[in-house]
């Protein structure tokens, strides 16, 4: 097991190379003439030439990489272009708010999916065939769609809950609760509907097997077998997915943030970007990987003590 961790780690690290690598070496070779735009079009040849100095853009690629990794690795990301801020403690603040909602989304999807995928394994019939409906129709929906009508059904006509904007938890937990509603809703709805077909898959196979036909006939109960046995082999697939659902769901914060007015990882994005400011760009990356990172790694320790064959396969 402490080997199949190292690996897992090792694993992330290279993962992590290279995506900040790749990132850094598009938005720094790419993004034209920076020091101009930051300028403005009024600038002169001097100013200009100057700004790039201080921003370090006149050396070549490769001895900027080497600068902006060595202050990285000790957890200086740089400093914003626009507002002069740190970019780590920048990234941070916002990235409470979107984990707050994909956290939470991550919830709902897990508890919704696995009583949907076990409900339809077990009772076949109607229920499966109305299940496997509406999850097909939620895997359909687009969340960006998803989120329009939340917010015109349930924001402006039924006025129950407020239409944009977050509430920390800190400040109040009711309105904290009541401003992530729609988003958590409009992230997880696919989500949950992709997670709880495969839950319904894989409880279908182990419930398939030999093993739990030898145990129903020893006479162990039918919730004996299904929470012992079934559950637990049925587990690592159902994990597997919800990992890859934790990703999309990062990615689909940034059109949801925007939809619903929330300051979190994905409005800062998008504003870095327009902005072109650079430093601000890369950091979203890096952390965005760290944390998708540390997720597959939780998933693969997970699976690791539910099924010890993962570990020695690995």
């Amino acid at each position: 097991m402490i080997l199949f961790i190292i690996k897992r780690v090792l694993a992330g690290f290279a993962l992590l190379f290279g995506v900040s690598t790749a990132t850094f070496a598009l938005v720094y070779s790419g993004g034209g003439d920076i020091a101009g735009q930051l300028l403005g079009g009024d600038a002169g040849p001097e100013a200009v030439a100057a700004k790039a100095r201080q921003l370090g853009l006149d050396q070549p690629l490769m001895a900027q990489y080497w600068h902006w990794l060595t202050h990285a690795i000790t957890g200086d990301l740089g400093v914003s272009w626009y507002s002069s801020q740190p970019v780590l403690p920048t990234i941070l603040q916002r990235l409470s708010v979107t984990l707050s909602i994909v956290v939470v989304a991550l919830l709902v999807v897990t508890l919704a999916s696995v009583t949907i995928g076990i409900v339809a394994a077990l009772r076949r019939g109607w229920i499966d065939r109305v299940l496997q409906t509406a999850s097909v129709i939620g895997l359909a929906l687009p969340s960006f769609w998803v989120g329009l009508v939340l917010v015109i059904v349930f924001a402006i006509s039924l006025r129950w809950v407020p239409a944009t904007g977050f509430v920390p938890f800190q400040e109040s937990p009711a309105r904290w609760f009541a401003s992530i509603v729609l988003p958590v809703v409009a992230l997880g709805l696919a989500a949950a509907s992709a997670t709880a077909q495969q839950v319904r898959s894989a409880v279908i196979g182990v419930l398939e097997q030999d093993y739990v036909r030898t145990l129903r006939a020893r006479g162990l109960s039918g919730t004996r077998v299904l929470w012992g046995h079934v559950l637990r082999n049925a587990a690592p697939p159902g994990l597997t997915v919800l990992s890859l659902q934790f990703i999309s769901m990062v990615g689909g914060a940034v059109i949801i943030e925007r939809i619903f007015a929330i300051n979190g990882m994905g409005s800062l994005a998008v504003d870095s970007t327009l902005k072109n400011d650079i430093p601000v760009v890369v950091g979203v990356m890096v952390v965005m990987t760290v944390v998708v990172v540390l997720i597959n790694l939780a998933i693969d320790i997970v699976n690791g003590f539910i099924n010890p064959k993962a570990t020695v396969a690995s």
